[in-house]
This record gives structure tokens, sequence and C-alpha cells, in this order.
């Protein structure tokens, strides 16, 4: 069958990744175009744009580029109808995407729907435009079922793709990482500072704020791989290292972690890292989130998933210098430490077991045999 799978950012082009592999194993005819990045380019198939083309953070960065994106959904639609795809793929990207269902469905095209747009925190009216116009809703948060079951929308819970992508990592030795890396022989705390150069550079000047503080301590940036190696240089120096496209072994030789929240807050406590999360937008940005996020009390989804605080958040204001050391002190040891990682092991076990991906792609090829 052919597939047009699009993926608006890099947690979607990992997962869009394990979903083409695992169509693939039960699809031998498998043909894939897509919207996505390196990860799914390595599964085959065509890529029409990569993700660092399309992420545009916050509602005056996207309001500044609206054209940029107008343009892309105009030409998404155009490259669809000459494509002619036996399913369409969505993954997670809501603006773009539901535009894109609406539009797929109405030519006759299967519209499937994989990671949820976080309705349940903003937005909730879009639960209308799902039902009528995506076929399959496959979700990966416990949570997600139910809130779609109040809306009258049938939904899959498959499951964590995060678990899949973590399970099939090698061990890994933290001597030779260092060695690899340049790095020295003090424990390492990585910096997660997101993937957008605005971002990058607003969450970096306060991350690194606390060096003087940890000098013990070697502090490594995890580079983006929609930012070239370049970009992250001024941030250098003797105890401040980068490194590209290893984040989940960065994270494994790591003691502790600072983390712009989003997908890396999960992935940092599925690889059992304890972390201190971390968010500063425009003050204009930020106004206009409070007001539309409703009925949740947290912003990562360790916390979210948990429905409770595991781990602590630091948002706009209280995301300060003396903050940050207080609370990367103690990740660094002592009871909240360890009781951190104890509630990383219930964490796991309400995401349940691996094979999200399987089950995604069973999901789809089920709806196309019936």
């Amino acid at each position: 069958m052919k597939y047009y799978v699009i993926a608006g950012e890099a947690s979607g082009d990992l997962h869009g990744s394990n979903l083409m592999k695992a169509l693939k194993q039960k699809d031998p005819d498998a043909e894939f175009r897509f919207w996505g990045g390196d990860l799914m380019q390595k599964q085959g198939g065509t890529m029409v744009k990569h993700y660092r083309d399309l992420a545009f953070m916050g509602f005056l960065e996207v309001a500044m580029n609206l054209r940029t994106i107008l343009n892309n959904i105009k030409f998404c639609k155009e490259d669809i109808k000459r494509y002619t795809p036996d399913v369409l793929i969505l993954i997670d990207y809501p603006g773009f995407n539901l535009r894109i269902a609406k539009f797929a469905k109405k030519l006759g095209i299967e519209v499937v729907y994989y990671i949820s747009p976080q309705l349940w925190a903003w937005k909730e009216g879009r639960v209308k435009i799902i039902k009528k116009y995506v076929d399959e809703m496959m979700v990966i948060l416990p949570f997600e079922k139910d809130f779609y079951k109040k809306h009258g929308v049938h939904s899959h819970f498959v499951g964590h793709p995060l678990l899949d992508a973590i399970s099939t990592l090698q061990d890994i030795n933290i001597e030779d990482f260092k060695k690899e890396n340049g790095l020295n022989e003090k424990e390492i705390i990585a910096l997660l500072p997101g993937s957008r150069k605005q971002e990058v550079e607003k969450m970096l000047e306060i991350m690194l704020s606390v060096r003087p503080y940890f000098k013990n301590y070697q502090f490594v940036i995890a580079g983006a791989p929609s930012l070239p190696k370049e970009f992250y240089q001024k941030y250098v120096d003797g105890n401040v290292h980068f490194v590209s496209n290893r984040t989940y072994d960065l994270l494994r030789c790591s003691k502790a972690a600072l983390v712009t929240s989003g997908t890396a807050t999960l992935e940092t406590a599925l690889l059992n890292i304890p972390e201190v999360v971390c968010y500063r937008g425009s003050r204009i940005s930020y106004a206009i989130a409070k007001r539309l996020v409703k009925n949740i009390n947290y912003i990562s989804l360790v916390n979210l998933i948990m429905d409770r605080e595991v781990v602590k958040e630091l948002i706009q204001n209280d995301l300060t210098t003396q903050n940050l050391v207080d609370e990367l002190n103690k990740m660094l040891g002592g009871e909240t430490r360890e009781k951190v990682l104890k509630d990383y092991s219930l964490l796991r076990e309400k995401l349940g077991g691996k094979g999200a991906s399987d089950h995604a792609a069973e999901v789809i090829l089920k709806g196309q045999r019936s």
C-alpha cells in the first residue's frame, strides 16, 4: 500500500520512523512519501519536507510565519492529490495536520491519526474535527482514551512508542562515551534546551547560569538534529561540551539533567535520569497560553501521566538561577533523588509494555482490510 505520513517535529520523526518500520514488516509492498526527518528517511521512501522547515514556536512566531505555513498547507494538499495514497498517517502537529485531515477525507482517503494532539489541555473543540474527519485515532497516553470516550470518539490505546525506542538501546560504557566525545572525567549534567533556535538560545542562557555552583561536574549540551553544530560553538568552553545526535547516550551517561518541557521530559524519565523541567516563553505567548490551557496542573508529560508532581517544574518567573541550583542539587543526591527514581518505575508500569509501533501498524492494516 501507499502511505503518506506527516510529522512536523523531532519527536514525530522518531515515532514515525518506528511506525514505518513496523508497517514494512507487516506490509512488504509498503511505499512511503512523508514529511519528517532523518530517522524517517532511513526507513526509505521519499521525503517531501524536513521538519526543521516546519517548526514554529509560540503564537508570535506562528503569526510572523503565517504565509510560509499557509503555503506549506497548500503544497501538501497538492502533493497528496498527486500521490493518491491509500492511507494518510498524521502524527501530532495538529495546527497543520487537522487541516490536511479534512482535505484528505473529502478525497476519500483513509485518515489515521497517530499520537493525539493535546486537546485535553487546550482547544478541546478540535475533537469535533477529529470525530468528523479521522477514521482511526490512536492514543499513547492512558488517560487519552477516556477523554475521547467522553466526546463520543472511539480510540485505540496502543501504548507509548518511546518504550519501543528505548527498549532497543544497547548497553553503553560511560568512560568510552566520554573519550569519544572529548569529555573529561567529571560526572555529567545533561542540558536538553529544545530543538528550535529561538527556544535553545533562551533556555541555554538560564541553564548555563548554574555552572559556578557545580564546579565538580561538566555540562554537556544535547544538540538538536535540526540545528547545525556551529550554532552551539558559542556556548562551548572548558566545562561546557556539546554532543550531536546522541541524546539518549548522553542521558544514560549523566547524573542528572535540565530539560526543556516537551517529549524530552518523558524520554529522560524513561531512561531513569533525575531531571528538573524548565520552561520560559515570551510574556505575550505565555499569557495567551495560560488563558487557553485548561484543566491541567502540569506541563511535563511525566507529571501529567502520573497526575502528581514527580519532577520539579520551573516555569516562567520560577525559572531562576537560584531555583535551578536548589532543585538540581536535590537531583544529584539524597532522598528526593531516590523518590524520583522510584516514581519513574511506577511511570513505566502505567505506560504499559513495549509494542506501540506494532499495535499501531495492526490498527492501520486492519482498517484497510475491513
